[in-house]
């Protein structure tokens, strides 16, 4: 898809064939179904010469007319997160941890061993809702530099005119990747927390940590636990292939162009 500067273009018309082409990820990852039918009828509208029709969010958009080539982009300010948020979206985060099933075996494994010393069981229980958090963040944080390094999917302009494009997607797939594994780690939690209360003797926990085990202290420990799986997942990445964990954290069309552009 074209630019107008450096502004994308969401739809680019040609009347004279009576041809429209819509970026999907140029439409934004919200409401997407309703955005791409109004721009669809938006199209049919230009092809069939009836311009002054827009529909729902095509009203939003600037056109331009170039001879016989319409474009829609939308406004400067919003356009390029907008794009993002699009190519987000088609990158389906969600599918992550079904994608990277080492990731998660190896991931889950970590934890579940973790929950079997009593230190964590110490460890959960001091370390209070601050530092379970910094540990949450850093061991995501770990795990997504480990998936972009490990398997090379940082993007390396290869000439300054490049640059702007290259940056794009590498936030996104940094954003794609967040989101991935934050779906990821909550999957892992709520499995160690099952598996803390069906195999952790709560008198034995009690001996260990000086107080009655309540639902709260089960919480802690499958917090502190999902952590260390976290990083466990980290390790456990470099048992999968590279065309794994691409066709886990890319859309089908992101996945070709970066197999082209490599």
């Amino acid at each position: 898809m074209g630019r107008i500067g450096t502004t994308p273009v969401i739809v680019d018309i040609s009347l004279r064939d009576r041809f429209g082409l819509i970026s999907v990820p140029g439409a934004g990852g919200l409401f997407i179904g309703r955005r791409i039918r109004d721009l669809a009828q938006t199209v049919v509208d230009e092809v069939t010469y009836q311009s002054g029709k827009r529909h729902g969010s095509a009203k939003r958009l600037t056109r331009t007319q170039d001879d016989d080539v319409v474009r829609y982009v939308a406004p400067t300010a919003l356009s390029r997160l907008q794009l993002l948020t699009g190519m987000v979206y088609a990158n389906r985060p969600w599918r992550l941890a079904v994608g990277l099933s080492k990731v998660l075996m190896a991931a889950f494994a970590a934890g579940a061993v973790s929950l079997a010393y009593p230190t964590i069981w110490q460890l959960s229980a001091t370390m209070g809702p601050w530092r379970l958090g910094a540990a949450t963040i850093l061991a995501s944080t770990a795990m997504i530099a480990w998936l972009i390094l490990d398997h090379e999917l940082w993007e390396r302009p290869r000439s300054a005119g490049e640059r702007e494009r290259a940056a794009l997607y590498n936030v996104a797939t940094v954003a794609t990747l967040t989101i991935g594994v934050a779906i990821l780690h909550v999957g892992l939690f709520v499995l160690l927390l099952l598996t803390a209360w069906w195999t952790l003797p709560p008198q034995l926990v009690a001996d260990n940590i000086g107080h009655p085990v309540g639902l709260s202290t089960l919480l802690m420990m499958a917090w502190l636990a999902a952590a260390v799986a976290t990083l466990g997942g980290a390790l456990g990445s470099g048992l999968e292939d590279d065309e794994a964990v691409k066709a886990a954290a890319y859309g089908v069309r992101q996945r070709q162009r970066f197999d082209e552009a490599n």
